[in-house]
């Protein structure tokens, strides 16, 4: 019996009984359960899309609210069940629309939904906000067939907020935690949606990233996480912090379930001007890239300087390089980045130019009895609410980007400029030519640190910003545990790449099985 056939069959088991009891000690029954193995047992009947919405809703409520007390969902979805139900009518009827039918899915919420649940990027602010239509990826989604289960806790704002914040709290949702070690930070900002997906509360779920907020929760929460080239996935309907780089993403927990929701994601939108760039590169089925032998003959360049003063991270990383180059990889080492660290300010200057400029134009559609209409509206409505909203950390980001003027004035422009050069033609599109390259790999982040409620975030090394600012696809893939922790490596290349580094991140998959079920543990 393969493991499949396993789970598929301890599923039966479980459905069979009346009740089905969910603690710390996952059921078989739904841990690790992938895209193709639901499809499956929804085809012979073996298990519907009702029953499985239940058994995650019940996981939920079991070990979110309860028991460790992971804090990665905000909310579920009163329709859920009968949105499942009809979907399983559906399915008898005319057969399924394709690999998400019927499949539950998380979101993170900035993303907006035209249903029964908020949209507050986890701001109080926005407490009672109920879009009036779905994001246009959220349109995609329901076209394909999934069943939007809940809206996951993040990072407030997205974590642009306060440079001392604590990744995974919001003032609606409070403190998320890390699964391996519920006393570590989960990272952010789509710290819900990774541990989502991490505790087996869903097979995939959404994030968004600005600049790490995909890849590093999924690196430190042991899963993939793929950010996209920006205007692949529609920006519309997120709650914004720069036009330039916010993108939606999927987080799964394994590279084709990341294949098969971004192939679903992906697509035109007439009404976000990134998305024309994309011209005819839009695809919708990023599976055919998947290939176990993918790292063959890749030229892949490692970017050594991310975690130069950290030894045992770089022993970490040779064990990586090892591993690709068993698999058949030609290795150049090092292959560092020219701009590294180059660009840090200026991402910081076009950051806060664009979070004042995006949110004021976001927040001025709500409807006129709410409490915050611009970003001026939402530092006196913190300030107002100091003891819900500002108990942890301050506000000094909203107050430095209300103190900038508008997107003509020469300092945003010149940042800008600079961050390009930096990161197109002067950082990834450089080492690319000069070694001939495929992708440029190293370790996506050091492993989770303590949840520190009064000094916030401590660093542990990261390498989302080259492809952040840039608006390049950026992939990460489960490595193995660091003293106990996840950490994930890193593919990223040029605009459009995603093909390719879906193929070479399914070759390290395949190669390092580096995915490790959490056991909720209080330290490590």
């Amino acid at each position: 019996m393969d493991r499949r056939d396993f789970l598929l069959a301890t599923t039966v088991a479980a459905l069979a009984a009346p009740e089905i009891a969910v603690s710390a000690k996952a059921p078989a029954a739904i841990e690790e359960l992938t895209l193709a193995d639901i499809a499956a047992a929804y085809a012979d009947g073996r298990l519907t899309s009702r029953r499985l919405t239940q058994i995650y809703l019940d996981r939920i409520s079991s070990l979110d609210r309860r028991g460790p007390e992971l804090g990665a969902v905000l909310e579920t979805n009163p329709q859920a069940l009968d949105i499942a139900a009809e979907l399983d009518r559906e399915r008898q009827t005319h057969g399924p629309r394709g690999p998400l039918h019927g499949v539950p899915i998380l979101l993170k919420d900035n993303i907006e939904t035209a249903d029964r649940m908020m949209t507050t990027a986890g701001s109080l602010a926005l407490d009672g906000w109920y879009a009036p239509k779905d994001a246009p990826l959220v349109a995609r989604l329901r076209a394909a067939g999934a069943v939007i289960l809940g809206k996951t806790n993040l990072s407030e704002w997205a974590n642009f907020r306060s440079s001392h914040s604590s990744s995974g709290w919001s003032g609606r949702g409070g403190q998320t935690h890390n699964p391996y070690a519920l006393n570590r930070t989960p990272s952010g900002s789509s710290s819900g949606s990774a541990v989502a997906v991490a505790a087996n509360f869903c097979a995939v779920a959404v994030g968004t990233e600005t600049d790490g907020s995909i890849v590093s929760p999924a690196s430190i929460n042991g899963i993939v996480g793929l950010k996209p080239t920006i205007g692949l996935v529609s920006r519309g309907g997120i709650v914004p912090i720069s036009h330039s780089q916010d993108t939606a993403g999927p987080l799964a927990r394994s590279v084709r379930d990341a294949a098969v929701l971004l192939g679903v994601m992906a697509g035109p939108d007439a009404a976000d001007p990134a998305s024309a760039a994309v011209g005819e590169r839009f695809e919708s089925d990023y599976v055919r890239f998947l290939d176990p032998d993918g790292l063959r003959g890749a030229r892949l360049g490692i970017a050594r300087r991310f975690f130069a003063e950290s030894a045992p991270l770089n022993g970490f990383l040779d064990n990586c390089v090892a591993t690709l180059k068993r698999a058949g990889a030609i290795v150049v080492d090092p292959a560092d980045l020219p701009m590294h660290g180059a660009a840090v300010a200026a991402e910081q200057e076009v950051l806060l130019y664009e979070f004042k400029a995006d949110l004021n134009t976001y927040l001025a559609r709500l409807p006129g009895e709410f409490p915050v209409r611009s970003l001026a509206d939402l530092i006196r409505f913190n300030e107002a609410h100091a003891a819900q909203e500002l108990p942890l950390f301050d506000q000094e980001l909203l107050r430095q980007a209300q103190a900038k003027g508008n997107l003509e004035e020469a300092a945003y422009r010149d940042a800008r400029a600079t961050c390009l050069t930096a990161t197109r033609s002067g950082g990834i599109d450089a080492v690319l030519c000069e070694h001939g390259l495929d992708a440029i790999v190293t370790l996506t982040s050091g492993p989770a640190w303590l949840t520190d409620a009064v000094n916030g975030d401590s660093d542990t090394g990261g390498c989302s910003s080259p492809a952040a600012v840039a608006g390049y696809p950026h992939i990460t893939v489960p490595a193995g545990l660091y003293r106990g922790l996840p950490v994930g490596l890193s593919f990223f290349g040029t605009a459009f790449s995603e093909p390719k580094l879906i193929k070479l991140a399914s070759g390290f998959e395949h190669a390092a099985n580096g995915r490790t079920v959490p056991h909720f543990l209080p330290s490590v």
